[in-house]
């Protein structure tokens, strides 16, 4: 079963629980995924859907940090809400160490010395951690390591 197919019968089963909450994220994430299709003129596979949700729940943390600001806990309670459904539809997460050693071996793999080689080190690693880890922990990591 694709995640597409999965994302559809889940909406059914929203609907049929009447779960507005869920129902309401996976169909914002329905439109995200129809609008990328109409812009590529086919239907997207597996890890580009996974790309729509890892960029729905960005948006979702963004939106925290400014929620914070202006201390609405209301939206920040309801964004922690829909990250926590989309992330069912996510691959398995890895944790800081793995993410650690995968930097580490190909740091070692490409002889990858200085900061001035990130971008060469960050377009070997976004296939192996895309949508597995978010990328800013990957840049820091990374930043760190190299200076």
């Amino acid at each position: 079963m694709t995640l597409r197919e999965k994302l559809l019968n889940d909406l059914k089963e929203a609907m049929k629980n009447k779960d507005k909450e869920t129902l309401n994220v996976i169909r914002m994430v329905k439109g995200a995924i129809q609008l990328e299709e109409i812009n590529k003129k086919r239907e997207l596979n597996d890890d580009e859907v996974v790309s729509i949700i890892s960029k729905q729940i960005k948006q979702r943390k963004d939106a925290n940090q400014e929620f914070e600001k202006g201390n609405r806990q209301d939206l920040i309670d309801k964004n922690n809400s829909e990250i926590s459904i989309l992330n069912r539809y996510m691959p398995e997460q890895l944790d800081s160490n793995e993410v650690e050693k995968i930097i580490d071996e190909k740091i070692q793999e490409l002889g990858i010395t200085s900061p001035k080689e990130m971008g060469k080190l960050m377009g070997a690693l976004m296939p192996l951690l895309k949508g597995k880890t978010d990328m800013s922990m990957v840049n820091s990591i990374i930043k760190e390591k190299l200076n």
